[in-house]
């Protein structure tokens, strides 16, 4: 029901907030320009949870200006309680959790974030009767009068039906929200960030990146990314694939198997479930030759010729991959170019000061730590 949603024109829709959002990263970036090492981590992560907020919502929550907000605080919270509880078994039962602090407190923040999707889709809800109102009682194509409105991924679930004709429930609703809410800020800012981390630490490959876009662009660092411009940055494509493969934002998932299966030899029984480990499935030497190795002309059509299509699974795979697998890699094509067509990145982290853990998402313990100068030719704010 919900992947005819992700059609081109909503996209380019959102590839809107895209620009504005990151034009303010970049007003934030620019005051580190010639100055000391700084996390732009944190930075990243508020600019892509602004670009959510806003695509799948249609709200500005703004946290790019308050990162200190009680919804903003409620994610990040729920994010760490959320993996302290997979962790530890013993906190699995609900009767059991709700009697510790953290199930207490899991509970407080949950029911702020719940609020606030539910005052949210009882507004949208709400717009979309009043349009309805609103459109011409004798041509059913008339549409409202004034400006075309900017549509949310909440717009089309409010409007979205089954082959029966059944719409969502409210609860199913709020579920993808949610969803989205969470799954679509964390992973694609993680994304970004490896991804300056690696250009940082391989100056050839940032060089290339640099070229292409001036001759998408040809030097203008104001205009707004097209998705004609996104369609010509294939290099800067293969740059984000490689960082996925190195540093896979989801680092494993799970599936329940359908059917006995055998592996290796081995006999698997029907509704085991099992782990897929991509940190470790991307670094097979024998289709990754040196995986170490930072090289996004891996990803160049000539060379993925005869992989394996399950080789690599940034987004997993199969009738249950993400469904905002195309959302997620135009945001991180449109936030990089913002930035890389202003900015020459160096990195001043060697790969054991990083602190990768694995958690909902491969994040770094210790941030990433980069120093910005300015491109040659290249106009400020």
């Amino acid at each position: 029901m919900i992947t005819p949603t992700f059609h081109f024109s909503i996209l380019t829709d959102f590839l809107e907030v895209m620009n504005e959002q990151g034009c303010i990263l970049l007003e934030k970036l620019e005051k580190h320009v010639d100055k000391e090492p700084f996390n732009v981590f944190l930075d990243i992560t508020l600019c892509a949870l602004d670009i959510i907020c806003e695509t799948a919502m249609g709200k500005n929550v703004g946290a790019q200006e308050n990162k200190d907000s009680e919804y903003v605080r409620a994610i990040y919270r729920m994010s760490d309680l959320i993996q302290e509880r997979q962790k530890s078994p013993w906190l699995w039962p609900d009767l059991v959790y709700i009697l510790f602090k953290e199930g207490r407190e899991h509970e407080r923040n949950l029911k702020i974030l719940h609020n606030f999707t539910d005052t949210v889709i009882a507004e949208k809800a709400a717009e979309l009767e009043n349009t309805k109102k609103m459109r011409c009682d004798n041509d059913t194509s008339c549409e409202e009068s004034g400006s075309k409105k900017r549509k949310a991924f909440l717009d089309m679930l409010l409007s979205a039906t089954d082959d029966e004709g059944n719409k969502l429930s409210y609860r199913d609703i709020r579920e993808e929200v949610d969803t989205f809410m969470f799954e679509g800020h964390d992973t694609t800012a993680a994304a970004m960030n490896w991804a300056l981390y690696l250009l940082g630490h391989n100056p050839e490959a940032q060089k290339k990146v640099h070229r292409e876009l001036d001759e998408v662009f040809g030097g203008d660092t104001e205009r707004p990314v097209t998705m004609d411009d996104l369609k010509n940055l294939r290099y800067l494509e293969c740059v984000l694939k490689e960082a996925l493969r190195i540093f896979p934002s989801v680092p494993l998932f799970a599936r329940t198997l359908r059917e006995d299966c055998c592996i290796r030899g081995y006999q698997v029984p029907k509704g085991t479930n099992v782990v897929v480990v991509t940190y470790a499935l991307h670094r097979d030497p024998e289709i990754f030759p040196d995986p170490e190795e930072f090289k996004p002309e891996r990803f160049f059509p000539e060379n993925c010729k005869g992989r394996h299509p399950y080789a690599y699974v940034p987004f997993s795979a199969g009738p249950r991959n993400c469904i905002g697998q195309r959302f997620a890699q135009m945001e991180e094509k449109a936030l990089l170019a913002l930035i890389l067509r202003r900015f020459w990145v160096d990195s001043c982290q060697k790969p054991e000061d990083l602190g990768i853990t694995g958690e909902l998402i491969l994040r770094p313990n210790n941030g990433i730590w980069i120093k910005l100068k300015r491109r040659p030719n290249t106009r400020s704010v």
